[in-house]
C-alpha cells in the first residue's frame, strides 16, 4: 500500500521552452506546457475525452526523439526538454495550418465563431503569410443537423471532437466521418440526426472553428460584443456551472463553465436554451402600496418599508409563506427570518417537474427531475413542496390563510383572482404583477438571480455562488436585501449590506451554513456540511 501511495505522487521533472518544473508522471505535455504557461495550438484533444492525435497541430520537439511528438499523447518523463517553439515544431505546425486553408473558407465576417475560433488565432500566430494553392476551395454549403445544430461542412477541420463526443460521453453515436482523404467528412447516421437528443448543443461549445453553430445564436453577436458573466444555471437541481453571456442588458446565449465535481464540461439543451424568461421586459419597477381605494400607489423604498415594518409590528400568530425554488438561499433564508420574527409559521413551493436524464459518460450530471435551481435550498429553509408535476396548485392554504401571507418570487400565475382577499397583510416580492399579486397590500421589486449575487444549493447540497450579469429595471432591488432591511425594521438584526453578509446570517435559520465561509464557495462551491445533531435532516 505504501509503495502505491507513493508512486501515486511521484514527480517528474519537465523542461519546457527553458523553465523547469515538477509535474506529476505521466501528465500530457500538453497540460504540462499550460502549467509552464505555454499555450500549445490544438484541434483534436478535449480534455473530457480521448485524444486521437489527428489533427498533428500539437507537434512539439523533444530532445532526443527522433522526430516531432504529438504533445496531446506524449507524456512526461523525467529529465525530459521539450522546445515547443523550435523551428522544426514551427514549421510542422505552419504545414497543417496550410493544409487546413487549402479548403477553408474565408467567411470569418460572416461565420458566427469570428472572434474565438482556433484556426483565426493559430493562423495568426504561426500560419503561413500567404496560401499557394491555385485551385477553387471545396464548396459544400450547411446541413441542418436536426435540433439547435447547423453544421458547415467546408469550415470543419476534421478534429472529430463532435464525433466523439456523441460516441464517449453521451453515448448516442449519431455522428461518423464518412468518405476518406479529402472527401471526408461529418455526417449523421440517421435522417433525424441530433434531433431529440439533449446533449448536442456541447459539440456546439466543443467546435474549435465555426463548422458548427447554434441555430438559436445564428447571427444574433459577434463574440466580442459579448460580456461573459460566471453564474449557476437555474433551469434545474444540477445547478451546471455556466456563463451568461449579454450584450445589450439581455442574455444572449449559455456556455457550460467546467466544473469536475458538478458539470465537468457539458450541460443540456434544456438549460443552456431556457433562458428568454430571464429577458422578460414586463416588470415591477418600483415598490407599490395599496392605498385605501385600492389602488397600488408607487412609493420610495424607505418609505415603503417604513410602512411594512409598522404593519409587521401589529401582527401577531405568525405567517404563511410561498416561496419560489428560483430564488437564492440569501432571498428564502432572509425570508425565514422575518417570519419568525413576527411569530414563526409555515410555508409551501412549487415546483415543475420532468424526466430526468442522465448523461452516461459522465453519470454525475443529469437533467434532474425538478425543473428549479434552489429545490434544496427551499427544504433546507423549512419550505415544503405542494402543487402538481406542471408546477401549478398546491395554493389553497395560502389562499385561505387569514394572518400574514408573503409570497417570494412565485408569479401566481395559475391563482385564482381573489387570492390573498383574506389575508389580513399580503406581501408580494417578484418581478411579475400577475392579476393575484395585484391583491397584494405591498408589491417589493425584486431582481432575478442573473441581476443579484448570491448562492444557490443543488441536489447534492454544494452550495454555489452566481454573480449579475444584467442590470437591474427601475428600483428592484435583491429581495435579501430587501427582507434584511425590512427584519432590521422589526427586531434587532443589523441590514447586510452586501451578499456575503446575507450569507453570513443564513446560519442564524440553518447552522450548517455557518459551518462555510463566503470565501470558501469561490467560483465552483463547497458541499454544505451536515450541522451537529442535524446528520439525519
Amino acid at each position: 500500500m505504501a509503495d502505491e501511495t507513493t508512486a501515486a505522487v511521484e514527480t517528474a521533472t519537465v523542461t519546457i521552452d527553458g523553465m523547469a518544473l515538477s509535474v506529476p508522471k505521466g501528465t500530457r505535455l500538453l497540460d504540462a506546457c499550460a502549467q509552464a504557461g505555454v499555450d500549445v495550438p490544438h484541434y483534436c484533444y478535449h480534455p473530457g475525452m480521448s485524444a486521437p492525435a489527428q489533427c498533428r497541430m500539437c507537434l512539439v520537439e523533444v530532445e532526443k526523439s527522433p522526430k516531432l511528438v504529438p504533445a496531446c499523447v506524449g507524456t512526461v518523463t523525467d529529465g525530459m526538454v521539450v522546445n515547443t517553439g523550435s523551428e522544426a515544431a514551427l514549421k510542422a505546425r505552419e504545414g497543417v495550418l496550410e493544409f487546413y486553408l487549402v479548403n477553408h473558407p474565408l467567411d470569418c465576417p460572416v461565420c458566427d465563431q469570428s472572434g474565438e475560433c482556433k484556426l483565426q488565432d493559430y493562423v495568426a500566430a504561426e500560419g503561413p503569410a500567404m496560401g499557394r494553392t491555385k485551385e477553387p476551395k471545396r464548396v459544400l454549403g450547411r446541413d441542418d443537423f436536426g435540433g439547435d445544430v447547423l453544421f458547415y461542412a467546408d469550415r470543419c477541420v476534421m478534429c472529430t471532437r463532435c464525433v466523439r463526443f456523441m460516441r464517449e460521453v453521451a453515448q448516442d453515436e449519431r455522428l461518423t466521418v464518412v468518405q476518406r482523404g479529402h472527401r471526408a467528412v461529418i455526417d449523421t447516421f440517421f435522417d433525424e440526426g441530433l434531433t431529440g437528443s439533449l446533449w448536442a448543443d456541447n459539440i456546439v461549445d466543443i467546435c474549435p472553428v465555426g463548422a458548427l453553430v447554434s441555430k438559436d445564436f445564428l447571427h444574433k453577436a459577434r463574440a466580442w460584443d459579448l460580456d461573459r458573466t460566471p453564474s449557476v444555471c437555474p433551469n434545474c437541481t444540477q445547478g451546471c456551472n455556466i456563463r451568461l453571456e449579454t450584450r445589450d442588458n439581455q442574455v444572449m446565449r449559455i456556455k457550460p463553465r467546467p466544473n469536475p465535481e458538478v458539470n465537468s464540461h457539458w450541460m443540456c439543451d434544456f438549460g443552456r436554451l431556457n433562458y428568454q424568461w430571464i429577458n422578460r421586459v414586463d416588470r415591477v419597477e418600483a415598490p407599490l402600496v395599496r392605498d385605501a381605494g385600492g389602488r397600488h400607489v408607487p412609493m420610495s423604498w424607505s418609505d415603503a418599508l417604513l410602512r411594512l415594518a409598522d404593519a409587521l409590528r401589529g401582527h401577531s400568530g405568525g405567517a404563511h409563506a410561498v416561496v419560489s425554488p428560483f430564488a437564492a438561499n440569501e432571498d428564502i433564508g432572509a425570508l425565514r427570518r422575518v417570519m419568525e420574527a413576527i411569530g414563526g409559521g409555515g410555508g409551501v413551493f412549487r415546483c415543475e417537474q420532468g424526466e430526468q436524464v442522465v448523461l452516461p459518460g459522465f453519470p454525475d450530471l443529469a437533467l434532474r427531475t425538478d425543473r428549479a435551481a434552489n429545490v434544496a435550498g427551499a427544504e433546507l429553509f423549512g419550505f415544503a413542496r405542494t402543487g402538481g408535476a406542471d408546477g401549478k396548485g398546491g395554493l389553497e392554504a395560502a389562499a385561505a390563510h387569514t394572518g400574514v401571507l408573503f409570497v417570494l418570487g412565485d408569479e401566481l400565475a395559475d391563482a385564482p383572482a381573489d387570492f390573498g382577499a383574506n389575508a389580513s397583510l399580503f406581501v408580494y416580492v417578484g418581478q411579475q404583477l400577475s392579476p393575484a399579486a395585484r391583491n397584494a397590500h405591498f408589491v417589493l421589486p425584486s431582481t432575478t438571480f442573473a441581476e443579484m449575487e448570491g448562492t444557490f444549493t443543488n441536489v447534492q447540497r454544494r452550495v454555489q455562488r452566481f454573480w449579475p450579469a444584467l442590470r437591474a429595471p427601475g428600483m428592484s432591488r435583491p429581495a435579501w436585501q430587501i427582507l434584511g432591511v425590512l427584519l432590521a425594521g422589526i427586531g434587532d438584526a443589523g441590514a447586510p449590506g452586501t451578499a456575503a453578509d446575507a450569507f453570513m446570517g443564513l446560519a442564524a435559520v440553518r447552522p450548517e451554513f455557518g459551518l462555510l465561509s463566503w470565501g470558501d464557495l469561490g467560483a465552483q462551491g463547497a458541499a454544505l456540511p451536515e450541522a451537529v445533531g442535524q446528520a439525519g435532516d
